[in-house]
């Protein structure tokens, strides 16, 4: 695979996980503005996992505990680095740049975490192994002519889509 198809597919498959955590976002899942952070926990691993993943962070003397004081000034801090007109207030698009920033950096430490094979803390092209499409390019090519159609990726999505929809409805118990 040329570098430029490599360079697409991790676009396309960082593309598909900011999907998936906007989704996260939007059902009450993530940062810490009562939208899953701090003041609203939503998710398997609930307010535990995420004071887990931001305790340095918010652990201002380093000292290995948090107090309501280094979570207050935490918390205040992240508002004024969103308040970005300085108004004292966080307009629609404050929040969403700043949910885009903390989903961002955490889909960021993800894929390091998880490919950074060297442990370097970055990543090589080698490390970027193959995304989603490159990984199903097969299936997905159904008439097996060596090329996907935009007929056959429609497909595709609508598979995908259909199959999602089936685990929402089962996980909701409202499937008869």
């Amino acid at each position: 695979m040329k570098a430029a198809q490599k360079t697409t597919v991790a676009l396309l498959a960082l593309a598909g996980a900011l999907a998936g955590t906007a989704a996260m976002a939007e059902r009450g899942m993530g940062g810490m503005w009562g939208m899953g952070g701090m003041g609203g926990m939503g998710g398997a691993g609930g307010a535990g996992a995420m004071l887990a993943e931001m305790f340095d962070a918010i652990d201002a003397d380093k000292d290995g505990k948090i107090t309501q004081a280094e979570i207050a000034a935490h918390r205040a801090a992240e508002f004024t680095a969103a308040d970005t007109n300085g108004d004292g207030q966080l307009g629609a698009d404050e929040i969403q740049a700043m949910l885009l920033k903390q989903m961002l950096a955490r889909q960021a430490a993800r894929m390091i975490e998880n490919m950074d094979d060297d442990g370097n803390g970055a990543l090589s092209a080698a490390e970027m192994r193959e995304g989603p499409i490159a990984r199903n390019f097969a299936r997905i090519d159904t008439d097996n002519d060596g090329a996907i159609s935009k007929a056959e990726a429609q497909a595709a999505a609508e598979k995908v889509g259909k199959r999602r929809e089936g685990r929402r409805h089962m996980m909701q118990g409202d499937r008869n």
